[in-house]
């Protein structure tokens, strides 16, 4: 994975409805068979509101509170008012100030490796994570091999 591709910039806020769940650890083995079902339920969900996605697919992460696995967020952009009327959350993520992005192309499933090269550049460079990733889903056709995902992660200076 070339370094090349890494990026520091800002992310800006951005409006999202979203479902949850949770985890129990943080990698694609665990994430992969429940975050999918959690898309497809709010995109349902959404039809039903009446409510159109404003731009891809993010998904983002956090500790449960207990210690014993992770919340798994799925979001999609939406222009609507905050709230839970419709069955699903519709909240503001927040900007993320600094952030180091790398692409990462194929199948999330394949995501790890994109990763390591991220967190070894940050720590390369003078800088920590700042929190977890966010995973924006770019390109998502049928063909996995052909999606693209940025993958965002927090970073302040070391």
């Amino acid at each position: 994975m070339p370094v090349d591709d890494i990026q520091v910039k800002r992310i800006p806020a951005v409006r999202v409805a979203e479902l949850t769940t949770i985890a129990a650890r943080l990698e694609p083995a665990a994430i992969n068979p429940v975050i999918q079902p959690l898309y497809r339920e709010l995109s349902e969900r959404l039809g039903q509101a009446g409510l159109t996605p404003a731009g891809p697919a993010i998904a983002y992460y956090e500790d449960v509170p207990d210690g014993d696995g992770v919340i798994i967020h799925a979001t999609l952009p939406v222009n609507a008012d905050p709230g839970s009327a419709h069955g699903f959350e519709i909240t503001d993520l927040p900007e993320i100030t600094q952030a180091a992005t790398i692409l990462h192309h194929g199948p999330i499933e394949n995501v790890m490796a994109t990763i390591q090269t991220l967190a070894r550049w940050i720590d390369e460079n003078g800088y920590r994570r700042s929190g977890y990733a966010r995973e924006v889903a770019l390109e998502y056709p049928d063909d996995p091999d052909k999606r693209v995902t940025e993958v965002q992660v927090p970073i302040t200076p070391a």
